[in-house]
């Protein structure tokens, strides 16, 4: 046997366990999921022409989260899925059977059990025999109910998952740094503070139903049955005859939402499965997966080879980054010239030089430009000795969890350490400025325009400069400064949120606003007398007893306006503002009593945040899911089969759309 395909092979085992342990444990990315497949194909491979297979060989074990705690071995086993990225192997997999395909959720898998309708456990995947039971977390995790109707023995798995936009706002609010939602949500399980958990706002999303006692044999009758139980179960579509032409059209529905970013969580591919879950019990098990218990389709990532122009080194909230300037190319039916590189260990691993150097892209899933190798490197990898922004020295720090090395400004001072709440700031929870992008806003950082808030309210004595820059032209320019202009007029919980005051989300800021006016509210946090911050009172009293608050969000509130550089920029940002204080008490009773859910496009109202003040204003509630207790769902699309919808129809709660809204509850509201 050649000595050197079994080095290659111990190689390939090494690298992949490496990455492996480093992916489903929140740690840095050691390879791509492209570079991972690859890896994975070539074993596989090997271990065919050799007919040898290691120890401890991916291709024969699932890969494996070690959470830390109390281990638990799971009633059934928790295995992974064979995988491809061809349709015609998909068509020939189905057998021409009924198949669902849904999203493969890129998160942590949680097995979920309930006994006499009660929650009895929360476990991991572990290795997929035996996992850590995070029991004690699950009040912490959303989607995870405690109790549900059905008395028998339930065993549910799901995927623990942060939508994208709430992975954003973690990081602006909480500034630490992680490289995407499935990293955050894989270390967040590992925290012991079910407190500490529950502001992850980690959702977790059954995709199947292992085991009931009730006699359901059909996968998809099987999730309508979970959906009948309160959960939010995975997106899914069911292809009844599956010849290329079908499935072809479905992976494009699917595709359309990955690439239009409609889908709100990250995923890695999708999720084939028969129907029919007694033929798919009948195939053969390895250590590695069931072969006729499900196929994972992955994207083909379509790859491009390209010329680097240079390194350009971007401030990144509390990092310096490197971003790798390219040649253009067309992926993905878009022109792509830029692609982060992430960090210093990244570009090592790489092997990036200077300009010149030889490069592979692609767009990962889809949407993230991504450099996957170096073919040639030509010149050295230089690291900049001051940061771009301030000139201030830098330093490279190595995280003693990962080994990562990243680059960091040793100015504490630096606004590019301010992009991720300049950026909240902006946002159309805060300010609401149409126009203003994190990259926008990093490169108006960058020209030295922004320091701090006050300054976006300067930027037209710049709009000359703005309208000549690449990408923006007259038109841009003056629709930004238009878009400023409106902002200046906020209501003061939009203030407030956008300030970025930790643990200070939009619901703790109206809760704060509802107990006091907003000077006041100032005022009573460092206690304006005589002397400045003459108080004595604690931080973490002073709101402690507003409903809601409690004293962790108090403190953290005192003290930011404590903070003497924190409250000469507020009040230098007021200064440019008009701060209104909307009425929120009910002015009517039409809908009182009622609770609505609203989804999809509105056309009366300008939108779905204006039709929810309206119902508030009238004694209604407005909830973000459909349960039990909802009393109408409102979707323009009465006939789509979105989850909301098919959730309203197994529940039996009406769906209205926004004129049936009108005709029993409002009069068409007036616009501007």
């Amino acid at each position: 046997m050649p000595n050197d395909k079994i080095l290659r092979m111990e190689q390939l085992v090494r690298e992949l366990n490496e990455a492996s342990d480093a992916y489903y444990n929140g740690r840095a990315e050691q390879m791509t999921d492209y570079e991972w497949d690859q890896h994975f194909d070539e074993l596989k491979a090997l271990e065919n022409e050799t007919g040898t297979t290691l120890p401890d060989s991916p291709t024969q074990k699932v890969s494996e989260d070690t959470i830390t705690g109390q281990k638990e071995e799971h009633e059934f086993a928790a295995l992974s899925l064979a995988k491809t990225k061809q349709v015609s192997d998909l068509v020939k997999w189905a057998e021409e059977r009924p198949i669902w395909i849904s999203w493969k959720l890129d998160g942590l898998t949680l097995v979920v059990t309930y006994d006499n309708g009660k929650l009895t456990k929360v476990v991991t995947r572990g290795n997929g025999h035996i996992g850590t039971n995070i029991t004690h977390l699950a009040r912490s995790i959303n989607g995870i109910p405690q109790t549900i109707s059905y008395q028998g023995h339930t065993v549910i798995r799901g995927e623990a998952v942060i939508s994208y936009d709430d992975f954003e706002r973690f990081l602006m609010e909480s500034g630490e740094d992680y490289a995407n939602p499935r990293n955050l949500a894989s270390g967040s399980l590992t925290l012991k503070d079910p407190d500490e958990v529950r502001q992850r706002h980690i959702q977790w999303i059954p995709f199947t139903l292992v085991y009931t006692e009730e006699d359901i044999v059909s996968w998809g009758a099987r999730m309508a049955w979970l959906d009948a139980q309160g959960f939010t179960t995975v997106e899914r579509e069911l292809v009844e005859h599956p010849d290329e032409g079908s499935v072809e059209a479905c992976l494009a529905r699917f595709t359309a939402k990955v690439t239009s970013r409609k889908n709100p969580f990250p995923v890695d591919g999708l999720v084939v499965c028969y129907d029919d879950t007694d033929y798919a019990q009948t195939g053969s098990i390895t250590g590695h997966h069931a072969t006729r218990a499900g196929l994972a389709f992955k994207w083909q990532d379509e790859s491009a080879d390209t010329i680097l122009k240079e390194v350009e080194w971007s401030c990144a909230a509390s990092t310096i980054s490197p971003v790798a300037i390219f040649q253009p190319v067309e992926l993905e039916g878009t022109t792509v010239k830029r692609a982060s590189l992430c960090n210093i260990s990244e570009c090592e691993r790489l092997g990036i030089g200077g300009p010149g150097t030889q490069l592979s892209v692609i767009k990962a899933n889809k949407i993230i430009p991504k450099v996957i190798k170096v073919t040639q490197s030509i010149g050295t990898f230089s690291v900049p000795n001051e940061c771009p922004v301030c000139h201030a020295a830098t330093q490279i720090v190595v995280s003693e969890a990962s080994g990562t090395k990243t680059l960091h400004c040793t100015n504490p001072d630096c606004a590019a350490k301010q992009l991720r709440k300049l950026a909240r700031f902006v946002s159309k929870e805060g300010m609401n400025i149409d126009g203003i992008s994190e990259q926008t806003l990093s490169k108006f950082i960058n020209l030295g325009w922004i320091a701090e808030y006050a300054d976006i309210y300067e930027l037209r004595s710049h709009i000359l400069e703005l309208s000549r820059m690449d990408g923006f032209g007259e038109k841009s320019a003056s629709n930004i400064m238009r878009s400023i202009d409106k902002s200046r007029e906020v209501e003061a919980h939009r203030l407030l949120y956008a300030l970025n005051i930790p643990l200070c989300g939009l619901d703790v800021c109206k809760r704060l606003l509802s107990a006091y006016p907003l000077n006041d509210l100032v005022n009573e946090a460092i206690k304006l007398g005589d002397d400045l911050f003459a108080t004595q009172t604690e931080p973490q009293d002073v709101f402690a007893h507003i409903d809601g608050i409690g004293h962790e969000k108090s403190a953290q509130f005192v003290l930011w306006f404590r903070n003497n550089r924190n409250l000469a920029r507020y009040r230098r940002l007021l200064t440019k503002l008009t701060v209104t204080t909307p009425d929120v008490s009910a002015s009517g009773d039409k809908c009182a009593g009622l609770t609505f859910v609203i989804t999809g496009d509105v056309h009366h109202y300008k939108n779905r945040n204006e039709l929810k003040a309206y119902i508030e204003s009238q004694g209604g509630k407005v909830a973000s899911a459909v349960s039990g207790s909802t009393s109408y769902l409102i979707n323009n699309d009465v006939t789509s089969t979105s989850g909301k919808n098919k959730k309203a129809q197994q529940l039996g709660i009406p769906i209205i759309s926004e004129d049936d809204f009108i005709t029993q509850y409002a009069t068409v509201p007036t616009t501007e």
